[in-house]
């Protein structure tokens, strides 16, 4: 009886959950991240490009 106990503690803590659920959100934050900077680079690398320009001069 003692290690069916032990058993049903071990499958409703609840620790690792936490955990996992802030790794999936990092995942998703990341993808959308890496989505965004992709379709905005060539942008962004213009605007790099004047602000350089203007301050050089």
């Amino acid at each position: 009886m003692n290690m069916l106990s032990t058993l049903y503690a071990f499958l409703r803590n609840e620790e690792g959950q936490s955990l996992a659920e802030y790794a999936l959100i990092l995942v998703l934050v990341s993808i959308a991240a890496i989505t965004a900077l992709t379709a905005l680079g060539g942008d962004i690398s213009s605007t790099f490009s004047t602000v350089s320009s203007t301050l050089g001069g």
